[in-house]
Formats: C-alpha cells, structure tokens, sequence
C-alpha cells in the first residue's frame, strides 16, 4: 500500500489494477470517504488488505479514523483490534 497524497489517496496495485481509499486529512483525523476496488479485484480481499494498511498509517501517524464510506465503517466494526481508531 502507499499513499498518494497528491490525488489524495492510498493506493494498493495488485496485477495492474489499483484499489484505493480517498481521504481527507484533518488534524489528528484521517477522513476516509470512499473505497474502490475494480470489478477485477473484487471479492479478492483486496479492499481488506488496504484497510489493513489505512489502519496501520493511521495507528502510525497517531491518528484516528472517520470513516464516511459504507465500506471503511463496516470495515471498523468487523476488526474490533482496530476499533480505537474510530473517530
């Protein structure tokens, strides 16, 4: 996974096709507004692992996750060791 924070985004390519997680960054917050995985990779657990790494660079950074998408929020409440960077 990386961040791209020119497009406003973490990024993870997995056989030419990028799965993403755009964000905003407020302080202490990452804004997680939407999370897209290509039809190609779906059901893959694509997404899962780049949630794991969103949760990571959070928990790195000392931030805290407010998720808007459907997807990162019912993400946060699957994977309970992450659920203390709920915002």
């Amino acid at each position: 996974m990386r961040d791209n924070p020119e497009r406003s985004r973490f990024e993870l390519e997995v056989d030419g096709e990028v799965a993403y997680a755009e964000y905003r960054r407020q302080p202490g917050t990452l804004v997680i507004s939407y999370v897209y995985a290509p039809p190609a990779l779906r059901g893959t657990g694509t997404a899962d692992r780049l949630m794991q790494g969103v949760a990571e660079a959070a928990r790195a950074e000392g931030a805290r996750i407010r998720p808007l998408c459907g997807y990162s929020a019912a993400w946060l409440r699957r994977h309970r060791e992450h659920r203390d960077l709920l915002a």
